[in-house]
């Protein structure tokens, strides 16, 4: 089926000031957040969302609460939400940008939808189950402009009870580190640079470093890297995008950052990934299998290759067999803490 997008609102080209409604691991010169700096460049937030109304409301009134000092523009991109997505916007946020799908449509392809509809000379990737934090914007954005060097940067992600949600700062998902991580070996062995490669649990999570990938949950793009690499990929229906993106990325020689003196909380699978479960499941592993068949596998002999792709269907059988005890069912980790809505 083909997509069907309807814009409502307000041209994105159209910027506001806000109102209220290569070596991994390498430590880098940081911006101090407190220093007071109004931005001048224009920033574009794209937010794919799906059946996300309530979690969306949050997200939009933390950024209006936390304004951005330079010109703004968000963009949502709505996968055929049933829960008064649409109406809720229209109603309470006219001059925000969307894009209507007419099916669930994954997170890649509305991405790129908004991408190419964004005139910002920053790119933010948000998902809508995301919380923005006093000087988040503005911190990430100056921290661009001090480092032209880096074409991507992405805060400390935050669970809601303040922990580190790992997954936000990556190394290269390479045989040895995806599977240490999924036995739990990283976790035995927390400051192993072999096993711990896949989530970098080595590394201190208050230093910045230079990292081979950022979570899709919060990513800051130069808007030249973009002109220089294209899109995101969207062979990818959703999940390794964003780890795809960022190694294209540093091919082209840019650096991507780990900033965790900007901070985000993000709730995790509550931006559509929960409504349809298997689905998700499905294409958390066939992402990563894509990964690897076009990143990785030249780099292994054909043997090995087989025995791993073996290893990944086994991975996948496991985890539909361990959904269906679970009273929530969800493609990614677990979260621990409760919901407190």
């Amino acid at each position: 089926m083909d997509i069907i997008s309807e814009r409502i609102g307000l041209s994105p080209r159209v910027f506001c000031t806000q109102q209220s409604p290569h070596g991994l691991g390498g430590v880098i010169a940081s911006l101090d957040t407190n220093e007071t700096r109004i931005s001048t460049k224009a920033l574009s937030i794209c937010i794919v969302t799906l059946q996300a109304r309530d979690y969306l409301r949050k997200c939009l009134e933390s950024i209006y609460a936390n304004p951005y000092s330079g010109p703004i523009e968000i963009i949502v991109i709505d996968n055929h939400s049933q829960d008064g997505t649409l109406e809720f916007l229209r109603q309470e946020y006219p001059n925000i940008s969307v894009i209507k799908n007419d099916h669930n449509a994954g997170y890649t392809l509305p991405n790129n939808q908004g991408l190419r509809l964004a005139q910002g000379d920053y790119l933010m990737l948000l998902n809508p189950d995301t919380l923005v934090l006093p000087g988040g914007l503005d911190g990430l954005v100056n921290f661009m402009e001090k480092h032209p060097e880096a074409g991507i940067c992405g805060p400390k992600v935050l669970n809601r009870d303040g922990s580190l949600q790992q997954p936000c700062r990556r190394g290269e998902p390479r045989p040895l580190a995806v599977i240490s991580y999924f036995l739990g070996l990283s976790r035995l062995f927390p400051k192993s640079k072999v096993l711990g490669g896949y989530l970098l649990n080595y590394l201190p999570e208050d230093e910045t470093h230079l990292v081979a990938g950022v979570s899709g949950s919060c990513m800051l793009i130069r808007r030249e890297v973009i002109n220089q690499i294209g899109y995101l990929d969207e062979r990818f229906f959703a999940y390794q995008e964003d780890t795809d993106f960022c190694l294209r990325a540093r091919q082209a020689g840019w650096q991507i950052v780990y900033y965790p003196r900007v901070s985000i909380i993000h709730y995790g699978g509550k931006g559509g990934t929960r409504v349809e479960p298997y689905h998700s499941i499905l294409a958390w592993h066939k992402s990563y299998f894509l990964y690897y068949r076009k990143n990785l596998a030249r780099d292994y002999f054909f043997l090995f290759n087989w025995l791993y792709y073996g290893a990944m269907l086994l991975k996948f059988l496991s985890s539909l067999f361990i959904n269906l005890f679970r009273r929530e069912k969800f493609a990614g980790p677990q979260r621990n803490i409760k919901d407190s809505r």
